[in-house]
């Protein structure tokens, strides 16, 4: 489990293939730092176990299927992305539950200046339209954010400039893929009511104003 609130940007320093994937190694200033093999790292929001590590660098074994989900197999040397270790029970919650597992890949199809700060149009496909609601939580990349508006076919977040110089998003352009999980307690809400009214659950439940 994660917050969504980025420790640190790690930069692409290998990409191979395997049998069964690739292999991802990232190097890192910081989080590498007391790490073992088999901990839990979210790199651009996807829940990875570390299979190696050799001074500040983290190898990562990513398989078929999170290839196919997610963005991670976009990823080039020198690319950066956005890292965070796994909460711990004593953990502070700064952000919202992130599960670190990706629900699609969306693209950036419009970039936005507003008094919020710099807006993202992102995609959504429709079988994940009804889990996007206004001022609900949402993970894009790993970072947690709250949905300034949703459309059928698109949502759109907005990020301070604090969060836009300390996450990969600096960088972001139009027709970028992004990692896009969105919300867990959400999801269980929804799951447990069997109701399409997500909004009206949310907040029933005092999830949002």
């Amino acid at each position: 489990m994660f917050t969504g609130i980025i420790e640190e940007i790690g930069r692409v320093s290998g990409v191979s293939r395997t049998k069964t994937g690739v292999c991802l190694s990232i190097n890192t200033r910081s989080i590498a730092s007391g790490a073992k093999i088999g901990d839990s790292i979210a790199v651009n929001g996807a829940c990875l176990s570390i299979a190696a590590i050799k001074n500040d660098i983290l190898s990562f074994d990513v398989i078929a299927e999170t290839l196919s989900r997610t963005a991670i197999g976009e990823l080039k040397i020198n690319d950066s992305a956005n890292l965070e270790r796994s909460l711990k029970a004593d953990s502070r919650i700064d952000g919202h539950f992130v599960s670190g597992h990706i629900d699609y890949k969306g693209r950036i199809v419009e970039l936005l200046k507003g008094r919020d700060g710099t807006g993202f149009r992102i995609s959504v496909p429709g079988e994940f339209a009804g889990f996007v609601v206004e001022k609900g939580s949402i993970a894009i990349d790993g970072i947690s954010l709250t949905v300034a508006d949703a459309a059928r076919d698109s949502f759109i977040v907005y990020l301070i400039p604090h969060t836009l110089k300390t996450t990969t998003f600096k960088s972001k352009k139009r027709g970028d893929a992004v990692n896009v999980e969105t919300d867990l307690l959400a999801k269980y809400i929804l799951k447990q009511s069997k109701k399409p009214d997500l909004a009206a659950l949310l907040k029933k439940y005092n999830y949002i104003p």
